[in-house]
């Protein structure tokens, strides 16, 4: 099975998207945490956290929604 092109940049996209939203989660998940009193490992093990399970969760969405497509 061959793909275009444009379903081929469709993807990249995609990903791209899920990544820095799950980036963005992070991100905030770290200030909250930092904000909230935590030290600063503590604060970057919780980011990590949120942008695991984000990016778990999004990209499981994104296969889903592939899958229905398709």
């Amino acid at each position: 099975m061959t793909t275009s092109p444009t379903h081929l940049a469709l993807l990249i996209l995609a990903l791209l998207a899920v990544f820095l939203l799950a980036l963005l989660a992070a991100v905030t998940a770290g200030l909250l945490a930092r904000w909230d009193g935590a030290s600063a490992p503590a604060a970057l093990l919780r980011a990590g956290i949120a942008f695991g399970g984000a990016l778990t969760l999004l990209i499981a969405v994104l296969a889903l929604v592939a899958g229905t497509l398709t």
